[in-house]
């Protein structure tokens, strides 16, 4: 172990930090030094999805401790971008912030507005938990230039984070993620912590020359910001904007009583998801009781994230009891939805974040078309995905005239498009194969009650139409191909696991495949090298390889930007579904060993 690392965690047995924390330091360096080295080899980075990891002490943990020192970094960020130094200084920057279900999520909201307050910020914080989506909707609401949402989304338990966003309401991006990740790398102790009246008590008032400043509670002005509290209000406000985002209000009328199976998975999904579908015109909205209940330990599933089949079995076995034709699932944060519908022999099928996308775009391009909205837009209509997400997007906004761009993973890259485009054109929908979807651009983020929201209202089109979803789904392939895609993804933790990450994506950089499924590979992209393969979009570099056959098969594969995870997703196109399975079972024989 290197001895840098020792020296860092003798650091956590100071005065500056809690009994709890030095006790849990002092077992680590007494005990396994493997332990000791995952928690202090590095600090945490903003990836993908921010600041996000296990929870506990050290620097490559989740604590109040690194919490603070990453807000006060963003602070200062701010500062430099919208303070006295920028070309336009504000009186008074402006945060919001929210948080999700997770142990810890609470304290280190009501941490972070106290650090945000102390810098002179005014921060708008939530009362009770709020999805994600809600959070990007009130940055650009009340005209904020930053905000926090805490939550490690779909992450096993263990996990918390929080994840950064600007004044658009969308996930900080190039220059700015590099440049929040500077200001927190010139963080070294807790006495450049601007504390505010919870931190300043209790952690750092021993610390010599730190920082404090006494900040109130509940809105009423301290000697630099404030903090008003917010909920009811907003929700209001985005629930209104969501409706104006319907295409079916008479199919929603016909099928009122259609019945839906909705589980929030314990997280902030309880708090809008029903109301939505109720104010919307579903009066048979079946709730899992048991995980309605907000619990950051999640107990009736080994992992709260709807892509899992597992955490969709009680939603699943509740629709059976019911006679339900459609089950919904969000994540703790409520951005992904998983989504379950009943095929041609009346089984529930689990449609993955491919399908469930198609389905969804298919749905709202061809609304937009029949309704005349296509041809009455002054703007160019658009959609956007990733590239590790179906090409059948494509295809399908290539039959309806309208324009599909491809970026980076993450839906901040999706949102970063809707920015450029503002003023010129119109964002219809766009998604992710994580189980992310939206549409419209009052929210910058994947958004589970917007799409819970066009799933449901899809579903009574498809009634009033004499088909089921299933059916769509089918009518879909028949026009586009058997478009079928899977994801592998492997979990190599600690040092050593980063280092084996780093040489597998090595091994396929250095020594790319010829054949996919027996087809010869024609495209070979390495993302990573800069090169501009969507000329209509600026690609920032990525850790990201993707090889495509002759015959449309394409396999990606990435090191995840939240989980010590590496991923492969594979696409077939066939024109039928016994060919497609051909292929995915060489595929998993012979890339998966080379």
């Amino acid at each position: 172990m290197d001895n840098k690392i020792l020296i860092t965690a003798k650091q956590w047995l100071g005065d500056g930090y809690d009994a709890a924390t030095r006790a849990e330091v002092k077992k680590m360096i007494d005990g396994d030094p493997k332990v000791l080295e995952d928690a202090f080899y590095k600090t945490l980075e903003f990836g993908t999805g921010g600041l996000r990891g296990i929870m506990g002490a050290g620097t490559n943990r989740m604590n109040k401790y690194t919490v603070g020192m990453a807000t006060q970094g963003f602070a200062n960020y701010l500062i430099k971008a919208f303070g006295p130094a920028s070309k336009n200084p504000l009186k008074q920057i402006k945060v919001a912030i929210s948080f999700d279900c997770r142990n810890h999520s609470k304290e280190y909201s009501r941490l972070v507005a106290d650090i945000f307050a102390a810098n002179g910020f005014k921060v708008f914080l939530f009362r009770d938990l709020r999805p994600t989506p809600e959070l990007s909707y009130t940055i650009r609401h009340l005209h904020c230039q930053g905000g926090v949402m805490v939550t490690a989304s779909h992450n096993p338990k263990e996990y918390n984070g929080y994840k950064a966003y600007w004044d658009d309401g969308a996930q900080v991006i190039a220059p700015h993620d590099t440049g929040i990740i500077k200001e927190v790398n010139k963080i070294k102790s807790l006495s450049q912590v601007m504390w505010g009246c919870a931190g300043a008590k209790k952690d750092s008032s021993k610390v010599k020359g730190a920082k404090k400043v006494a900040v109130m509670d509940c809105g009423k002005m301290s000697c630099k910001g404030s903090i008003k509290m917010i909920g009811a209000e907003i929700d209001k406000a985005y629930l209104r904007d969501l409706s104006t985002l319907h295409l079916s209000p008479l199919a929603v009328k016909h099928h009122k009583n259609m019945k839906v199976v909705y589980t929030p998975l314990h997280g902030t999904g309880i708090k809008i998801i029903p109301r939505a579908l109720k104010e919307m015109g579903f009066a048979s909205v079946n709730i899992v009781k048991a995980q309605a209940i907000n619990d950051g330990n999640f107990p009736t599933v080994e992992s709260p994230n709807p892509e899992n089949p597992s955490a969709m079995k009680m939603a699943v076995d509740l629709a059976n009891k019911v006679k339900a034709d459609l089950v919904l699932a969000s994540d703790p944060d409520a951005d992904r939805v998983g989504m379950g519908i009943r095929n041609d022999k009346g089984e529930i099928v689990l449609l993955n974040g491919n399908q469930t996308n198609a389905i969804l775009t298919y749905y709202v391009l061809r609304r937009w078309s029949e309704t005349g909205k296509l041809k009455r837009s002054k703007k160019f209509p658009y959609t956007i995905k990733t590239i590790v997400t179906t090409n059948l997007i494509s295809d399908i906004a290539e039959k309806f005239g309208v324009k599909c761009y491809n970026v980076l993973t993450g839906f901040k890259n999706i949102a970063e498009v809707v920015k450029h485009n503002e003023g010129k054109g119109i964002f219809v929908c766009g998604g992710e194969e994580s189980f992310g979807f939206s549409l419209g651009e009052f929210v910058r983020d994947k958004d589970a009650p917007i799409t819970c929201s066009i799933i449901c209202e899809c579903a009574a089109w498809c009634a009033d139409n004499k088909m089921t979803m299933w059916g769509l789904l089918q009518l879909i392939y028949k026009e586009f191909g058997q478009y079928d895609n899977w994801l592998r993804q492997y979990t190599f933790k600690g040092i050593e696991g980063a280092k084996k990450i780093a040489g597998i994506m090595e091994k396929f950089r250095s020594n790319p495949p010829k054949k996919l499924a027996g087809s010869p590979i024609v495209v070979y992209k390495d993302f990573d090298k800069g090169n501009n393969y969507a000329p209509e979009v600026k690609l920032a570099k990525s850790n990201v390889l993707q090889y495509i056959a002759k015959d449309g098969t394409m396999v990606s594969l990435r090191p995840s930007g939240t989980e010590p995870k590496i991923k492969f997703y594979f696409e077939t196109r066939c024109k039928e579904s016994g060919e497609a399975a051909k292929k995915k079972a060489l595929l998993d024989k012979e890339f998966l060993q080379k």
